[in-house]
């Protein structure tokens, strides 16, 4: 029986260097941007927030915060004072965006490709770049046929493809993903706030000795993969879930950075099991929650994006008190925008290399703090545990390497990869490992993690308590304290950021 008429995307048609050329439209939505997360992230354009205030400045999303030491007699200094900080980003190059790392990258790789084959294995290197071998196109156009013919559902001749290069990207590495229109978009606003879950809810029941699916949110990833309440939930990603595992472990694996994706293993009660691969796509806000506790101010930061640094400001101002330590709780962060966390370690530190990236198109390189260190004269304390990933281990580590920060908790995840998400067109990218990165002292992250300073065990409801008793001891100031000029302040995308 003669293969029936199939039609192949032009990524099939012909391998070229296409998908790795930005075209002027993907330019417009978002440069290459470098990832560093536990599931994904990418570099997009941000778009312009919403004020909070009476003003909007759409200069600088912190020209109208004011600091205020409070060692000067212990009285707040008016703004006209000598010496009160502006909060701006005052040492940012003119005319050059935080994007370099890896559009450079990626030019060199399309001017270079030709020229750059010496570690091609022999026979991969036979086969030519600008066509597939004949062969293992006729082999996998003979594969989809059959499905098309034999399998027991109909099946969309594009699901099939999307699926395929699904596949090969992820059999090639466990955080490259290929991006349809939901997910690309989602990863776009990720870098805005928002954040993901795959939409279903499970608890454990130890009579049946398995976690159970006790809700499922109507059109959510998991609804449509056709996960049903009273399914059986054994593995996510790579880590199985047993009665051992809280209901905080498996809300963590399930949720993410928007956009990313998760392999969620389950069966029907008595049936065989099946993997399931589900999108973080039921996207919702996520803030930086900020409370003072006795003149130490907690900041949770659930992911790093483009406005951290920024929201991390604003936290403080509206606290409106004196401040005496930070304790930031990265606990479950899966990372996210690479330079929002170096960024973030620029609060606390003055010219100090933050972490090395290595890639195969270029030289080891070194991301070093930039702009004014508004919080240098505070005490911190890092509070991490075993989700706490790649954005979040490069800040741990850089502020540990440098004995500006105590770090408090368990072995963190140790994700030391960076993704870039490639745009293949305005509505599909290809989210691919690029690099590695060390600490700034040269050490290895991946699959090793931080180490903490102070382990802790048991309930880790109590871990909170217990880093702002290591924090205490080191307060010796009256601390800082933020306040509003003109009683407004605003935010803009001034500062972007890469994943």
């Amino acid at each position: 029986m003669p293969l029936l008429p199939l039609k192949l995307p032009a990524i099939l048609l012909k391998f070229d260097l296409v998908p790795f050329a930005i075209c002027e439209s993907a330019l417009k939505i978002g440069l290459v941007g470098v990832l560093g997360i536990t599931g994904v992230n990418i570099s997009a354009q941000a778009a312009i927030t919403e004020p909070v205030g009476m003003g909007v400045n759409t200069d600088n999303p912190t020209a109208d915060l004011q600091l205020i030491s409070l060692n000067i007699d212990d009285n707040t200094v008016g703004s006209d004072a000598v010496g009160a900080d502006d909060l701006s980003s005052e040492n940012q190059p003119t005319g050059q965006t935080e994007d370099d790392i890896d559009a450079v990258a990626d030019e060199t790789a399309v001017d270079t490709v030709e020229d750059d084959l010496s570690d091609i294995p022999a026979d991969v290197a036979q086969v030519s770049l600008n066509a597939i071998s004949p062969e293992t196109l006729k082999t996998f156009v003979a594969v989809v046929d059959l499905v098309r013919r034999q399998y027991v559902d109909p099946v969309n001749d594009e699901a099939l493809f999307d699926n395929a290069m699904s596949g090969m990207l992820t059999k090639l590495d466990s955080h490259a993903e290929f991006l349809d229109a939901e997910a690309y978009e989602n990863l776009r606003a990720f870098t805005e706030g928002d954040v993901g879950d795959v939409g279903l809810k499970a608890v454990y029941k130890p009579d049946e000795g398995y976690w159970v699916v006790t809700d499922i949110v109507d059109e959510s990833p998991a609804d449509k993969k056709g996960i049903t309440v009273g399914d059986y939930i054994h593995q996510i990603g790579e880590f199985k879930v047993d009665g051992d595992r809280q209901s905080d472990d498996v809300e963590q694996l399930l949720n993410g950075i928007a956009g990313t994706q998760v392999d969620v293993t389950v069966s029907k009660a008595g049936r065989r099991k099946r993997v399931i691969t589900l999108q973080r796509n039921n996207t919702h806000q996520q803030d930086i929650e900020t409370r003072l506790v006795n003149g130490i101010a907690v900041i949770k930061l659930p992911a790093f994006q483009n406005n951290t640094r920024e929201k991390i400001l604003q936290s403080l101002t509206s606290l409106d008190a004196p401040i005496t330590g930070i304790l930031l709780d990265v606990r479950d962060n899966p990372g996210g925008v690479l330079t929002s966390a170096v960024k973030v370690a620029s609060l606390f530190m003055n010219d100090t290399d933050v972490v090395q990236v290595k890639s195969r198109q270029s030289e080891l390189r070194t991301l070093s703090t930039q702009d004014t260190a508004l919080l240098k004269s505070l005490p911190v304390v890092i509070l991490q545990n075993r989700y706490s990933a790649s954005a979040a281990e490069v800040l741990a580590s850089s502020l540990q390497t440098q004995k500006r920060a105590t770090i408090v908790g368990e072995v963190s995840y140790g994700k030391g990869s960076v993704q870039s998400v490639i745009p293949l067109n305005n509505e599909q990218a290809v989210k691919l490992t690029v690099a590695h990165y060390l600490t700034a002292a040269g050490k290895k992250i991946d699959k090793i993690g931080v180490q903490p300073d102070i382990a802790l065990s048991g309930n880790e409801r109590t871990w909170e308590q217990q880093a702002i008793d290591v924090l205490r001891p080191q307060v010796h100031s009256s601390g800082l304290h933020f306040v509003k000029k003109d009683n407004t302040y605003s935010m803009t995308d001034t500062e972007k950021g890469d994943l």
